[in-house]
């Protein structure tokens, strides 16, 4: 929040609660920013993301094996409950300071949330690394760390590396694989219940070889490849890693550097992260 403040961010979170269940929750959690009560969803539904599924689920259709499956992906793998009816679809809004929506990150499913780190990485305001790995080859410099130190069901981060090549070094970027060249990659094992998402790779720029008259896309500046990761929301993957304190993410960083004249043999950098598992409300109420 500190850092968030100092950029110039405000923090606010609207939701369905009650005051009461609201200050309730932000005492037992530590919240210090501020929890609005929208009780009766005018500003949820100005917003344009009032849940309908939730009162479909609750309506004369409700046995509808359609609206039991959009429920269970909208509203509630437990099912719909009064209670739930007037909620919004969960989500970040983005906005200036004349109150104007810049971005907005919404989720398929209900129970997946971007951090906020991950939220300000997308826009390309990182905040500062946490648990960062430093390391350097013969062609590179890089900086790799998580979004987030901690994560819990649902969690979506960011694992980033930052890659800084050598003067007169050059890495390949997508689109020369199409030429026989090696693109570099971010490689990651598979770990339960959790999934990855395609990397994000920046713009690069066209590197012209004039020996073989070539245009190929390359790396030469500092850039930064993003490894969008995502913690299941499944009850299964909630009871799994509700048994567990860390999860630890491995891969590899993999790439061939070339200079101006001639191209070195490929290089695979290992790559760790271990990140702590927190419970959800309930879960923590539960154990």
């Amino acid at each position: 929040m500190e850092e968030l403040r100092e950029r110039g961010f405000g923090v606010a979170a609207i939701s369905y609660d009650s005051e009461a269940v609201l200050a309730d929750f932000s005492q037992r959690r530590g919240i210090t920013f501020p929890l609005l009560s929208d009780d009766d969803s005018e500003v949820i539904t100005e917003f344009g993301i009032l849940n309908t599924v939730a009162a479909e689920g609750r309506g004369p259709n409700a046995d509808d094996p359609d609206v039991i499956a959009d429920v269970a992906r909208y509203v509630s793998v437990f099912g719909a409950s009064p209670a739930i009816v007037g909620t919004p679809y969960p989500g970040t809004f983005m906005l200036d300071r004349n109150g104007r929506v810049t971005s907005r990150f919404f989720e398929e499913f209900y129970r997946e949330r971007n951090t906020t780190a991950n939220v300000m990485l997308k826009l390309g305001v990182g905040l500062s690394p946490v648990a960062a790995i430093r390391g350097s080859t013969a062609h590179l410099k890089l900086i790799a760390y998580p979004s987030n130190p901690n994560v819990t069901v649902g969690t979506r981060f960011s694992l980033v590396v930052e890659i800084e090549p050598n003067p007169d070094i050059h890495v390949y970027a997508p689109g020369a694989e199409a030429m026989g060249y090696r693109v570099i990659s971010l490689n990651l094992a598979p770990v339960p219940h959790v999934r990855f998402e395609p990397v994000e790779f920046p713009a690069s720029e066209i590197y012209y070889f004039e020996p073989l008259d070539e245009r190929v896309p390359v790396y030469q500046s500092p850039f930064t490849l993003l490894q969008e990761a995502v913690v299941s929301a499944s009850e299964e993957a909630e009871e799994a890693l509700a048994q567990l304190d860390a999860l630890t993410l491995s891969g590899t960083l993999d790439y061939q550097a070339c200079d101006d004249e001639l191209c070195f043999e490929p290089v695979s950098v290992p790559l760790s992260f271990t990140l702590d598992l927190d419970l959800l409300d309930r879960q923590r109420a539960n154990r």
